[in-house]
């Protein structure tokens, strides 16, 4: 047995303040990844064999965006002030990596869901069992953002042009998003 399975972790002591920041930036991040996928799909079209796979995808996110929202509801947390932005931008970053190709599109996909991977593992690791609605939730989405960059991946996402400077840049702009959605 080992020490993790033998002590459980102690929970943080999270503020309602800070669960409501966890919750913003989660709602936001939804609701730009509904955003790169109409992106891509309006360049790709949904008849492309990637542009299903999108769809598909961007079915899963419409699905996190509406739980996340509803939470923010019932619990009376105010949305991040940025979602006309990242409106704009997340459907600029689908449309244009949609432009570049569809191996673009997919490298797209998986810096993204890189990057939530690790934003959600964070997020549970402080929750702890404090807010087992909002963990639950966080884990049965993250599940699907992992399937999201492993089929992305799949699909020849780490063969698109400049793949390393296009993740790069995907993954320091939704680190930037993530940071500014928390408190604004």
């Amino acid at each position: 047995m080992s020490a993790g399975s033998e002590y459980p972790r102690p929970t943080k002591r999270l503020s309602d303040r800070d669960r409501a920041s966890m919750l913003r930036v989660d709602q936001a991040g939804e609701f730009g990844a509904t955003r790169i996928y109409a992106g891509q799909l309006a360049v790709m079209g949904d008849r492309h064999p990637y542009g299903r796979i999108i769809a598909g995808m961007a079915s899963q996110e419409e699905r996190h965006r509406q739980a996340f929202d509803a939470m923010i509801a019932r619990r009376g947390v105010r949305p991040t002030a940025l979602a006309p932005i990242w409106n704009v931008a997340g459907f600029a970053l689908g449309a244009v990596t949609a432009a570049l190709g569809p191996r673009a599109a997919m490298a797209c996909t998986a810096a993204v869901e890189t990057e939530i991977d690790r934003h959600y593992a964070e997020q549970l690791d402080d929750l702890g069992e404090a807010d087992p609605e909002l963990s639950t939730a966080i884990a049965d989405f993250q599940a699907e953002e992992v399937e999201h960059r492993d089929a992305a991946i799949a699909h020849g996402a780490e063969q698109a042009p400049a793949y390393p400077l296009l993740s790069g840049a995907i993954r320091l702009g939704c680190r930037a998003a993530i940071a500014l959605s928390k408190r604004i």
